[in-house]
């Protein structure tokens, strides 16, 4: 998952990208605290709890669509927090009365029909991905990597999607298998060597690991196409298959140049943007 804020007339807003459902869910008393123009924040905590509390015995929907995920509080420390999606937030705002409630609906109308276009016309997405990690000091071989790595994701999760393989666990179990496979670590372990928390591996990846990555998944989806792997079982031996294939390539490559492909370098900042990476461990 990844964490951001959005802005609503100068107001942040906490919110955080489910990658398993492809959904941003907003912090709700962040969206209370303006709907109730309170400047202090734990009054509109109050706020919520006492309508989380009404809503919950009148049998609302409402509560039991809100989920509880890991934001940053004010004082710096992640907590648990109330978070929904867009359409839930919609459906809420009709319960607090507010002179802020037409624009705020407004506003998430606007922030899930933005998604939508992506949706609908992925190079969107593609584009404002580019814009962003130019912004972050990015090389434009790195950006073209990253994209061609990420065409290469795409379309083997579209083959899963279709072979009896469920969105969610299931994807990230099959990813987990192709990567331990091509590069001895998990994606977690791969993550905490890198120092990475709630970051995006692929974000942080170096040009090598980018190509062996998208070299495990496309042998891996060559593979399940050639022996129509369907379900699971079949397609966990694909993808072991497919991560040994960029296995035996990462070998030889790292016996030819005596350098190691996977390494704890990351493009963190160290105080401020990103400009170019950095190693995390001595190697």
């Amino acid at each position: 998952m990844k964490k951001d804020l959005a802005i609503f007339e100068g107001h942040e807003i906490r919110r955080i990208y489910d990658e398993k459902t492809e959904t941003w869910f907003f912090s709700v008393v962040d969206i209370i605290q303006i709907l109730t123009q309170q400047p202090d924040f734990q009054t509109a905590r109050k706020y919520w709890n006492k309508l989380k509390e009404r809503l919950g015995k009148e049998g609302s929907q409402l509560v039991t669509n809100c989920h509880r995920f890991k934001l940053r509080a004010g004082d710096g420390k992640l907590r648990l927090t109330d978070a929904a999606n867009a359409e839930t937030l919609l459906r809420l705002v009709q319960s607090v009365p507010s002179p802020k409630a037409e624009p705020i609906k407004l506003w998430l109308a606007k922030v899930g029909y933005e998604r939508m276009q992506e949706m609908s016309d992925p190079a969107r997405a593609l584009d404002r991905a580019r814009d962003t990690w130019q912004k972050h000091g990015r090389s434009a071989k790195w950006i073209q990597q990253r994209m061609t790595g990420q065409e290469t994701r795409n379309k083997l999760t579209d083959y899963w999607a279709t072979h009896e393989i469920k969105k969610g666990d299931e994807y990230a179990i099959l990813t987990n298998l192709i990567h331990q496979e091509w590069s001895d670590l998990s994606v977690k372990a791969h993550k905490e060597l890198k120092g990475l928390k709630t970051q995006n591996l692929r974000d942080h990846m170096s040009e090598a690991e980018l190509i062996f990555t998208a070299l495990a998944e496309l042998s891996t989806r060559q593979i399940a196409e050639t022996t129509a792997a369907t379900g699971m079982p079949e397609n966990q031996i694909a993808a072991k298959t497919g991560g040994k294939i960029a296995k035996r390539a990462r070998l030889e490559l790292e016996a030819q140049t005596g350098r190691k492909v996977v390494t704890g370098e990351n493009y963190l900042p160290p105080g401020g943007s990103a400009q170019k990476l950095r190693t995390t461990n001595d190697e």
